[in-house]
């Protein structure tokens, strides 16, 4: 006999109760279902169940070999999915949440041009800069910058990097000083992101593996990081960036670097989705295509 599919037969006598019930559900005879589960019996050693006329009652072998078998067969399946996926076209809707200005900017391209290659494939994008819950089952995979929270049942793959600048209008540098060192930030107006909430510390690599922390400090709090830069640019004061975002302004002139000798701290892409045996072709070919398409390190 095909032992998988024996596991299979002595699962479904264990979830029905009853030899019987199970010989119904599977198209098969009570007696073919007691011939699956004995040959079960007599390889392992073991006796899985005990049946009398009227009850049948898992051993405790038993219950720890049913405990196995739902692995064994969940693995088995996804192997399946698995090695289906690579003949199959990826359709359905994709729900994808990310950032706006990088999701406008570096993400949704990607996403267009895998669409573009797979007819069936539909996108739902959506851009905010608020964490969304992937609990809540609204979206299949979510873009996030920076550390992604330890959570339970959450998968993480960091996609890329982008290098974050402190800068400033020339004019503002001009009235109250260029910052020597990131200690000197603290005499400074900084114009800070916020995002759900929260206000997330400027972060400076150290000697070695180090992170140094500081926690801005100003008059200014937004929730948009191009309405941070045009604050920047009209001298309000100093933000933290990404480069990508304040490139063509520092080539005007409308901004410069405040610390150009500090070096720049790399701030993570990250890739979240819930963990799932089997990961759905779309979701798994988005996150390909990001991981391939994306600089190492946006600049």
């Amino acid at each position: 006999m095909d032992r998988l599919t024996s596991m299979a037969v002595f699962m479904k006598a264990v979830d029905l109760g009853s030899f019987a019930a199970a010989a119904d559900a599977l198209a098969l005879s009570a007696p073919m279902v007691g011939k699956h589960v004995q040959f079960l019996e007599q390889r392992l050693g073991v006796r899985l169940i005990n049946r009398t006329t009227r009850r049948q009652s898992l051993t405790d072998a038993g219950r720890d070999y049913y405990e196995s078998c739902r692995a064994v067969l969940a693995e088995a399946e996804a192997a399946d999915a698995i090695a289906a996926d690579r003949r199959a076209e990826p359709r359905g809707r994709l729900r994808v949440a990310m950032p706006v200005h990088s999701g406008r900017r570096c993400i949704a391209p990607v996403l267009l041009q895998l669409a573009q290659r797979h007819p069936k494939l539909e996108l739902d994008l959506s851009f905010a800069d608020r964490l969304i819950d992937l609990a809540e089952g609204e979206h299949d995979l979510a873009i996030r910058t920076g550390a992604p929270e330890d959570k339970a049942g959450i998968i993480a793959r960091r996609l890329a990097r982008q290098r974050m600048l402190v800068v400033a209008a020339p004019s503002y540098l001009k009235r109250q000083g260029r910052p020597k060192q990131i200690e000197d930030l603290a005499q400074h107006q900084a114009i800070i992101y916020r995002r759900s909430g929260r206000i997330s510390p400027w972060r400076f690599p150290r000697a070695g593996s180090e992170t140094a922390a500081i926690a801005p400090s100003g008059r200014l709090r937004l929730d948009d990081l191009d309405a941070i830069a045009d604050a920047a640019a009209d001298g309000m004061g100093l933000a933290w960036l990404p480069s990508w975002l304040v490139r063509d302004r520092i080539a005007s002139g409308a901004l410069v670097a405040a610390l150009p000798k500090q070096p720049e701290y790399l701030y993570d892409v990250t890739a979240l989705w819930l963990q799932t045996p089997h990961l759905p072709l779309k979701v798994r070919l988005a996150i390909d295509a990001l991981a391939a398409e994306l600089p190492k390190v946006m600049a």
